[in-house]
């Protein structure tokens, strides 16, 4: 068996969901028309500490000269070659990151929208309090792993063992009538993101539909005996707990790779993802969202991951490289969504484990704290910077320190149960997902619909 599933199903449940699955390319355009109550939430990490600064620029006069003063060699020319200017309703102009040209239409159309300077939190903090010693701080600030477990549990420890995507789906896996269907799904290896405590997860490759090696023979009635064989072996109690552990994982997949098969001829999509790792990740996040109403699943979050952002040397290629792959990979998933009828009920956004620092470090720069994140969407209440963009100046009123450290004036909880609360999750029942959320105001910030 290769790359088995990590997943809660028990053997029953998944049989069961076969014979549904197995009749889905019969449901077609039926299916599509019923639109059912379905939402979901899409998070595409940028593993390695995004450089937030450099994604998006202010453009108005006294801002940018600000930020070239402190970025040295990293700023962006004011140029349409490096920089796509978008303006806010109020006027203020910034410019994208030319590398996420892709997207940057999607703003003018009010689909894409940037939450600024938004991070782990332990309290509302200061740059006093910080210098003072007196703040109540992240565990193990700039710590790539510490900071990637905060970010995806949506608390400042990174305590608890679930993540906030799964949460949320426990909080209302009544909407979905199977609920043993994986309802929380990483195309990017085992996430705390997609860990809950009732809902069913999963982590699978894209492309791949956890068949077993060695299983394919002739004649057919030989590959049926293996397959049978198989099984059997992997129901001796062997009386060794890890064993029967590891058994249970294999014998899942098996399983599941039968519900995965079955509903394949009626999961293609028509519009083109770009051959890369991130693109075939959220081109499987697509395949299965179609598969929605034959599995009975009404809500959903993914997790998807795009690695190379911990760029300390040779940021400007690699880091306008990496948004271009960003750009094309999350406006092609837009356009399936279309595809798919489901624009406006699903959410796709960035996170990452921090964000930069403002001065360079050589040619990349070191690791920060607070960063800008992307969220895309039909829901999204686009064209617009929510939060408090920060002043970046060595030193200023938002830095850390004297490098351009920038303290989150947005926490991770505001952020997440905005999103959480568009996702469905009743607003007396937020704090069950985001346990921290009664020390920041407002709750939720208002980037959706």
């Amino acid at each position: 068996m290769t790359n088995p599933i990590h997943s809660r199903f028990r053997r029953r449940d998944v049989l069961r969901l076969a014979g549904t699955l197995a009749g889905a390319a019969a449901l077609g355009a039926r299916a599509q028309a019923q639109q059912p109550d379905y939402k979901a939430l899409v998070c595409v990490l940028l593993a390695g500490g995004n450089d937030g600064h450099n994604m998006i620029v202010p453009l108005d006069d006294a801002p940018y000269a600000v930020y070239r003063a402190a970025r040295g060699a990293l700023a962006l020319p004011d140029a349409s070659a490096r920089l796509l200017p978008v303006q806010t309703p109020a006027g203020q102009r910034y410019g994208l990151n030319s590398g996420l040209q892709a997207i940057a239409p999607l703003w003018s159309q009010g689909r894409l929208a940037v939450v600024a300077n938004m991070g782990p939190l332990a309290a509302p903090t200061t740059r006093a309090q910080y210098l003072a010693g007196t703040a109540a701080l992240p565990g193990n600030l700039f710590s790539h792993s510490d900071q990637i477990v905060q970010a995806l549990a949506g608390n400042a420890s990174g305590a608890g063992g679930t993540g906030w995507g799964a949460r949320s789906v426990d909080a209302l896996i009544a909407r979905n009538s199977n609920p043993r269907f994986p309802a929380a799904v990483s195309m990017a290896g085992s996430s705390l993101f997609c860990t809950g405590s009732k809902v069913a997860s999963a982590s699978l490759v894209p492309g791949f539909d956890l068949g077993a090696d060695g299983m394919s023979t002739w004649p057919e009635s030989a590959a049926q005996a293996r397959a049978r064989a198989l099984g059997e072996i992997l129901q001796i109690d062997q009386g060794v707990v890890l064993v029967q552990a590891a058994n249970r994982v294999r014998a899942d997949a098996r399983e599941l790779n039968a519900l995965l098969r079955a509903g394949s001829s009626a999961a293609a999509i028509a519009t083109p993802f770009p051959g890369t790792a991130l693109g075939q990740q959220l081109l499987q996040v697509a395949r299965l969202m179609k598969l929605r109403d034959s599995a009975g699943v009404g809500r959903q979050v993914f997790f998807c991951s795009l690695g190379g952002f911990d760029t300390h040397s040779a940021q400007g290629w690699t880091h306008w490289d990496l948004l271009r792959q960003l750009g094309e990979a999350l406006a092609a998933f837009h356009a399936a969504t279309q595809e798919l009828g489901l624009a406006s009920q699903v959410t796709s956004f960035t996170q990452s484990d921090f964000g930069r620092t403002l001065q360079p470090s050589g040619s990349g720069s070191d690791h920060g704290w607070g960063n800008h994140q992307l969220v895309l969407g039909g829901g999204v209440r686009g064209g617009e910077v929510y939060g408090r963009f920060p002043t970046l100046e060595l030193g200023g009123a938002d830095d850390a320190g004297s490098r351009g450290v920038l303290i989150p004036s947005t926490a991770l909880e505001q952020f997440g149960a905005t999103l959480a609360r568009w996702f469905g999750v009743p607003a007396n029942e937020l704090p069950a997902v985001f346990p921290n959320l009664a020390a920041f105001a407002p709750a939720t910030l208002g980037f959706m619909g």
